[in-house]
């Protein structure tokens, strides 16, 4: 991202006024504080990140302003745990039951969690909406976490029993549940996102990545014998595949049929997934609406690619060294062992550096997917808005008042969290 001056922004326009330098510095000393502190830095992390986000988006020539503080976050971060710990034990304890509920409680337990997940993730846009400051004013929401969590659950079970048809209209569902409920001052929002248009336009991805595996179970059903299948899984022993592949010879080229359309599925998964965030994007940002002020967004595909392409090239660099490093740290641990390669010393050497690689790699790798994908996300996704009917800003009233962090907390534990 290159350096902006600090000019007036067009009327109705957005900017980022960030550098990437900054952020990368932000980032990267974040990461090396995670480590020294077990993670525990993330919340101020988390913080900075936030502020510098906001404090450098500037709308109408105003920019955003943050308020959290880290210490919030952890302190809604401690009561989650708080409150999860009981819910986690008395699934522990129902599992050892021997009767239904003990089978069930695998199943009772993902249902539940999922539900609070939903709830954690309305209450988590609580907080950081109440904690966003525009031209003196706050953000806000009000609505009840509860019903949306089972709103949420019941889409989930549909888009999941519709292999992902369900989806748009589930986004556009839940968008206009959350924007009925924001306010910023007594400005009410909305959303006039279409559930069927997003629907038109991802259909073509969605046959895409699923035609491949629909190709495949076709084939099986086809080709493969069921009741020879059946008798020789049931015959059970040592060769049931031998059994399996003597009654039905041609299973062994579909096997091989189907890794090549399971590959050919995730590649076009991968190659697709930039076109579904920038439509996304393009499609959310153009739905919203405060009263009068309507947003359009000309966020173009290739931009996402630009953003994926700096992330492999960041990627690609950043293993090269961490494998070198890595390297010469085994190497130099072999030679302080005194070359025994069944050293107490040599082995505990080994594994310190091979877990300490693997915390290096993860924190790696996500720093530089912040800096690279999600910094010019948030920088293309800003810059692509086009703002109309800013005069009803003039009129807003202060309204609103700042909510809980426990459902930040919860957001964070149950890993449903994000800006």
């Amino acid at each position: 991202m290159s350096s902006l001056e600090a000019e007036p922004a067009p009327g109705g326009s957005v900017r980022f006024l960030g550098h990437r330098r900054a952020y990368w510095r932000l980032l990267v000393r974040g990461a090396l504080l995670l480590m020294v502190t077990l993670g525990i830095y993330r919340f101020w992390l988390n913080t900075d990140v936030r502020r510098y986000l906001w404090a450098n988006t500037e709308v109408a020539g105003e920019t955003l302003e943050y308020t959290g503080t880290p210490l919030e976050l952890l302190i809604g971060f401690l009561i989650a745990i708080a409150i999860l710990i009981p819910i986690y034990l008395g699934f522990f304890l129902a599992a050892l039951d021997l009767g239904t509920i003990g089978q069930m409680s695998g199943m009772i337990a993902f249902l539940a969690l999922g539900v609070l997940g939903q709830y954690a993730v309305f209450r988590a846009r609580r907080y950081r909406l109440t904690r966003t400051i525009y031209r003196g004013l706050r953000f806000y929401q009000s609505g009840s976490a509860l019903l949306y969590a089972l709103r949420a659950s019941l889409w989930w079970i549909l888009t999941g029993l519709t292999i992902g048809l369900a989806y748009p209209f589930q986004v556009a569902s839940l968008e206009r549940y959350k924007m009925r409920h924001t306010y910023y001052g007594d400005l009410a929002g909305r959303f006039d996102g279409s559930g069927l248009r997003l629907f038109l336009r991802g259909l073509p991805m969605w046959i895409a990545v699923v035609a491949p595996i629909a190709v495949t179970i076709g084939a099986f059903i086809e080709v493969v014998d069921w009741q020879a299948l059946a008798d020789a899984a049931a015959a059970g022993g040592d060769d049931v595949m031998g059994r399996i592949e003597s009654t039905n010879p041609q299973i062994a080229d579909v096997m091989v049929f189907a890794m090549l359309m399971g590959g050919a599925s995730v590649t076009f998964a991968a190659v697709l997934y930039p076109v579904y965030q920038a439509l996304m994007l393009r499609w959310w940002s153009s739905g919203l609406r405060f009263g009068d002020i309507v947003m359009t967004s000309k966020l173009r595909t290739a931009q996402v690619y630009g953003a994926y392409v700096r992330f492999v090239g960041y990627a690609i660099l950043f293993s090269i060294v961490a494998a070198i490093v890595g390297g010469l740290a085994l190497v130099a641990a072999g030679l302080l062992a005194g070359g025994e390669q069944t050293s107490i010393f040599g082995e505990v050497a080994a594994t310190v550096i091979l877990l300490g690689g693997y915390v290096i790699l993860a924190l790696g790798f996500s720093t530089v997917y912040r800096a690279t994908v999600l910094l010019s996300l948030w920088q293309l996704g800003m810059e692509s808005l086009q703002l109309s009917g800013l005069s009803a800003l003039d009129q807003v009233k202060a309204a609103g008042r700042a909510s809980s962090p426990i459902g930040e907390g919860l957001a964070d534990a149950l890993n449903t969290g994000g800006y």
